[in-house]
């Protein structure tokens, strides 16, 4: 049954099958180019989905590797986030967030205090990941007083006008270079399989760490003092990259030591995705602001940026309106759903990693076969495929469109990853079961045949 969500795959259609076809055409119709990608036969429509599987308007059943970007951590639909919903919305569906606040914006804050690592005790509720980074911008502004930002190239914020500002990729940026501010300096991200600055990856990360070390100490090196160091402790969207150990520790100690804050961008990698309630732990490091979101709610809008109370102390006001809030801040039944994943989460987390190297074995093994695939990496159940032209590690982003779609059309949903697109990304429902990840492999390996022979 599909309310499991644990079923393999049922293609009954060609993939886009005709109901899907015909609301290609429909929404090209309405909505403003360039949005949705409706090129050729378009792609799917979503009709259901539950656990780590998805009917479309056809029929067909696919096994979802996206979690629809990292947001159904818990599974699609899990019956305890609905139910948590359906409740609060008959007694309270919209309150005053920043004014009369509701019993469960209370409860959610506690909640997050609880699992967040170090002094980390306070939150600013938002609306979308790239608004959380907004805060924690604004936040480390108010409080160093400093305007300058350090990010990594192929990073990931968002594309709000802040979190566009910091954001790595030149595609997104270039267009609207004109209104963005200049204040952040871009640092190479320490990547193992492609050092950007060294001929090895340990120097690559010395040469990083002494750029982001230069640009901290030198107020004039790139034009404005430097207030905060944002960065993923794994790379997502830029492909799913995993940095050496040494990386992060390195980091907050140069942000101690030169009184920058260190904002670790946790919206993809956080509640439960590699493993543990967030990526940082594996190496011990506690940030000074730390975003989250997607997986929090399991499908409601709703993200927080969360800091130590001397941090947080920076946006107290002399008792006027909140600098920093929305319409919607603290949803009453957005925190009741994140309250509810947050309890499913503590169940799945510890099956993340036999999951994860599960799922790694089998790539591990396809590697051997394929010289397409140039590397396997990441960690729990947020793993990367890098495919390349054989007997080189230049990237193969035709390739990754390619097999993206030849697994689509067997059933399997998985998105290519990275500002050069090389890079399919596995990031399903940590509630993905051992046959499903079996199924994956195993099309995945008959697909590879296929397309490279």
């Amino acid at each position: 049954m599909l309310e499991e969500g644990r079923e393999l795959p049922r293609i009954v259609t060609p993939v886009p099958g005709p109901e899907s076809q015909a609301l290609s055409r429909r929404l090209r119709a309405v909505e403003a180019p360039g949005i949705t990608p409706l090129e050729g036969e378009g792609p799917i429509f979503w009709a259901r989905a539950c656990g780590a599987n998805v009917i479309d308007v056809d029929g067909n059943r696919y096994i979802d590797l996206t979690a629809g970007f990292g947001v159904a951590n818990a599974g699609h639909a899990p019956m305890a986030v609905i139910d948590a919903f359906a409740q609060q919305a008959r007694h309270l569906l919209h309150g005053l967030g920043d004014v009369h606040p509701a019993l469960p914006k209370v409860r959610l804050l506690e909640k997050l205090s609880e699992i967040t690592p170090g002094a980390l005790s306070q939150t600013i509720l938002c609306n979308s990941g790239a608004e959380a980074v907004e805060a924690a911008l604004k936040t480390a502004l108010r409080y160093t007083g400093r305007p300058g930002v350090i990010a990594f190239s192929g990073s990931y914020h968002g594309l709000t006008h802040g979190a566009l500002d910091a954001t790595g990729w030149r595609y997104f940026r270039d267009p609207f270079q004109a209104r963005l501010s200049r204040n952040t300096t871009f640092v190479p991200y320490p990547d193992s399989f492609r050092p950007r600055l060294a001929a090895t990856p340990e120097a690559d990360l010395a040469a990083i760490l002494e750029v982001v070390a230069f640009h901290l100490s030198d107020p004039a090196a790139g034009g404005v003092p430097v207030g905060a160091v944002l960065v993923e402790p794994i790379l997502g969207r830029g492909g799913i990259i995993v940095p050496p150990p040494a990386f992060l520790p390195r980091l907050r100690e140069l942000c101690t030591r030169h009184g920058a804050l260190l904002v670790l961008d946790e919206i993809y990698t956080g509640c439960g995705r590699t493993g543990a309630w967030f990526a940082a732990c594996a190496s011990g490091v506690t940030p000074d602001l730390l975003c989250v979101g997607k997986g929090m709610t399991g499908g409601f809008p709703m993200s927080a940026c969360i800091g130590n109370p001397t941090v947080m102390a920076a946006w107290e006001t002399d008792g006027g309106e909140a600098l920093h809030t929305s319409t919607f801040l603290g949803h009453p039944a957005g925190c009741r759903m994140a309250l509810a994943q947050l309890e499913l989460l503590e169940s799945l987390i510890p099956e993340v990693a036999p999951l994860g190297e599960r799922l790694h074995r089998g790539l591990e093994a396809l590697r051997e076969r394929f010289p397409v695939i140039g590397e396997v990496r990441g960690r729990g159940l947020m793993l990367g495929i890098d495919l390349v032209h054989p007997g080189t590690r230049d990237p193969d982003a035709a390739l990754a469109r390619c097999i993206s779609q030849k697994m689509l059309e067997r059933g399997i949903i998985v998105l290519s990853e990275g500002p050069l697109g090389q890079v399919l990304a596995l990031t399903p429902p940590l509630s993905i079961t051992a046959e499903q990840i079996d199924c994956v492999v195993e099309t995945l390996g008959e697909v590879l045949a296929q397309t490279t022979g």
